[in-house]
């Protein structure tokens, strides 16, 4: 997910569209002469992946005299609304950062729209470097499914979900870090109680759902995400993971622990409504994190959702090399920078996981906090993935799900009826 979040306000889905793409060149030679590798991404320039990469142009640059890097900042709604399309045209870009899961880079390499990078990571050491459950996002099966088969894309930073809070209004309130999800609730019944909306929440992206699906989690154990994330066995929409999420969540939203005009939030206007102090709690991605450090004014801190080992994350989002990508090569090398120790280093120092680097060499505390979640997480064998992964389009069913959840216009039951259906679905057609 992902920062995705900046780029998304400012640029229109529009810019995508065919006509536009065309007059930004065919990613061949550029007015010099040389070879342009035409590069999309949807990090700030101010997150730790986009300090990283900036880097891994320059370097890249240097090493390929007469090449240049044509970065084009997409949003992460422009390209996961429009891969489709740009892909199956003649303005695929050479490489480009796309989501992981089967609902998406899946779908994309059944589709046959990405390249198999699978020699390409044997012979570069992408495939020792990243650990089994990192490259577990990377390789696709042939229905789409993650975990086995071909290596269709390569993550260089890893990320998770945790809760940012505001250690200034705890101090002022008298509450305490939460160590049970007993305790968050009893936390923000406190702040409500003094006038305080506890969580900044956006239900009109990603932000709610990944909440939902921490409080599925909160009663599930790893068979149970294997289920819903693989396919491994039927899941019950009315079983005590997703009736809890559902339930609990209509009752936070009850009890004034989220707004109900958080339905027309975005998550860009999520985090910034957090940074201006107007609530205690975020709970969202560590793609936040390089942000938060150098834009937060008040003393803040994260914890990981209290009352569950399991909590969504993965591999960060993929480089993928478009099947109809002119500079092939050129884009394996990117790739390549993009995961040695030099650029790991800087992207862990930089508020960012990296999946590669230096240990002794990450130096900055609050990435050294952000890195040892992580790693707690890990070792408890505690990644679960995102919500909207199994199914093609099943982002915007779960953003529709929770919206009527937070403005009351469907009971628990019915939201989960409207979530269940799409996935069956899709679960039923995996094969065919």
């Amino acid at each position: 997910m992902i920062t995705r979040i900046r780029i998304a306000a400012a640029v229109a889905a529009a810019s995508l569209a065919l006509g536009a793409l065309a007059a930004c060149g065919d990613g061949g030679e550029d007015a010099g002469g040389g070879n342009t590798l035409k590069l999309w991404h949807y990090e700030g320039a101010d997150s730790a992946m986009g300090i990283a990469w900036t880097e891994a142009i320059k370097q890249f640059e240097a090493a390929h005299p007469g090449v240049k890097v044509a970065v084009e900042e997409k949003s992460f709604e422009q390209i996961r609304q429009s891969a489709n399309m740009i892909l199956n045209s003649g303005d695929a870009p050479d490489v480009m950062e796309y989501n992981k899961g089967n609902a998406s880079a899946g779908l994309l390499s059944k589709q046959g729209l990405l390249t198999d990078l699978t020699a390409e990571a044997g012979k570069r050491g992408w495939s020792k470097a990243l650990t089994p459950g990192l490259a577990t996002t990377a390789r696709y099966d042939r229905r789409g499914i993650m975990g086995d088969g071909n290596w269709y894309g390569v993550p260089n930073y890893a990320e998770y979900v945790m809760a940012y809070y505001n250690k200034d209004l705890f101090a002022k309130y008298h509450v305490q870090v939460p160590a049970s999800l007993a305790d968050l609730e009893a936390a923000m019944d406190t702040f409500k109680r003094n006038g305080v909306t506890p969580l900044s929440v956006g239900g009109a992206e990603y932000p709610a759902q990944q909440i939902l699906y921490l409080l599925a989690l909160s009663k599930a154990d790893r068979a149970w995400v294997e289920d819903y994330q693989l396919y491994k066995n039927k899941v019950d929409f009315h079983g005590p993971q997703l009736s809890f999420a559902a339930n609990t969540f209509a009752d936070w939203v009850a009890k004034g622990y989220i707004d109900r005009n958080a339905t027309g939030i975005k998550a860009e206007d999520m985090g910034v409504a957090w940074e201006q102090q107007r609530y205690p709690i975020m709970i969202s991605g560590s793609w936040w994190y390089g942000r938060m450090v150098k834009e937060a004014t008040f003393q803040w801190g994260t914890f990981l959702f209290p009352g569950t080992k399991l909590q969504p994350g993965s591999s960060g989002n993929l480089w993928v090399v478009p099947a109809k990508a002119k500079h092939k090569q050129l884009a394996y090398d990117f790739i390549d920078i993009t995961m040695q120790r030099g650029i790991q280093n800087l992207l862990g120092n930089s508020g960012g996981i990296p999946v590669a680097a230096d240990p002794a060499q990450i130096t900055d505390p609050k990435s050294k906090e952000l890195i040892a979640n992580f790693e707690a997480i890990t070792g408890q064998d505690g990644i679960a993935f995102y919500p909207d992964w199994p199914a093609p389009g099943y982002y915007d069913v779960l953003v529709a799900g929770v919206q009527k959840l937070i403005n009351g216009s469907a009971k628990p039951d019915a939201v989960l009826d409207e979530i269940a259906k799409p996935y069956n679905d899709n679960r039923a057609n995996v094969g065919k």
